[in-house]
């Protein structure tokens, strides 16, 4: 049934824009202006779009843009949804396998995080090397559809070493330090408590957040290449003296804004 939906919806998309797309990017809170970059834009709302859920937290646009970025044709996720609104998570990664029936390559995977790590201060970025699903559910449980992928994926390389080398690479290009680290996700929606966060670097995470890692798993079962990248926005609980707010995540966007949009730009022309 959710192939059936996927391929509804992929048809609808295919309505909209012609090209073929092989590059789709999901951006998280507080870093939706990268669609502003978008040439010959085409913006659809998820609620036109069949079967796509809504997005309900702000910083969240809640529409997909087609379009060029250079000479790639694009589509992008101008806000993600989040199990913590509610949704199963059938529906929180219903947009993976839709551009998984476009065709689509290679997914970029965005986020906003908090820091476990004292060298990844707020308003830096980290590129993904692999994750925790500390969410407790998994989003290929149940019925296995073949025609998404096998019943036991590996995931032994969920972030795509060389995409991340190409990551790292560009911000160099532009003297910007990327770091590397690994994430780890919760149900949310509350901030994690102190003696949570402590626990968490204890297993090995750098960042933690709420989102990502269910759409990274899909994306692999259906053998699309992901990069993930985090925006650090704050430390986390017990690291600092301050409290933790959706204000502060959105200010970080806006903060790193320009190196993102231009790091996004750099790797996708080394895509094509």
């Amino acid at each position: 049934m959710i192939y059936e939906k996927a391929q509804e919806a992929a048809e609808f998309i295919r309505g909209k824009f012609s090209d073929e797309i092989k590059i789709a990017l999901v951006l998280g809170s507080g870093l939706g202006g990268f669609a502003e970059n978008i040439e010959a834009a085409v913006k659809i709302n998820y609620a036109d779009i069949p079967y796509f859920a809504r997005s309900t937290v702000e910083g969240h646009a809640g529409q997909l843009v087609l379009g060029r970025i250079g000479g790639a044709a694009v589509a992008v996720q101008q806000g993600r949804f989040h199990y913590y609104e509610g949704y199963q998570l059938e529906e929180v990664t219903f947009p993976m396998r839709v551009f998984g029936l476009l065709g689509i390559k290679t997914v970029i995977l965005t986020n906003a995080a908090g820091s476990l790590n004292s060298d990844f201060k707020a308003g830096s970025l980290m590129v993904i090397k692999d994750h925790i699903n500390l969410m407790g559910v998994n989003p290929l449980r149940g019925r296995n559809d073949g025609r998404f992928g096998a019943r036991f994926p590996d995931m032994s390389e969920i972030y795509a070493l060389d995409l991340q080398e190409i990551a790292i690479a560009e911000a160099k290009a532009m003297n910007y330090v990327l770091r590397r680290g690994v994430y780890c996700a919760l149900q949310g929606p509350c901030y994690e408590t102190p003696a949570e966060i402590r626990m968490l670097r204890e297993v090995g995470a750098d960042a933690v957040g709420m989102s990502t890692v269910p759409e990274a798993i899909v994306a692999r079962h259906q053998g699309i290449r992901v990069l993930g990248i985090s925006c650090i926005s704050n430390l986390a609980a017990g690291m600092s003296e301050e409290k933790i707010n959706h204000e502060e995540v959105m200010e970080a966007g806006a903060q790193v804004a320009d190196i993102f949009k231009e790091l996004l730009k750099r790797i996708i022309s080394k895509l094509v």
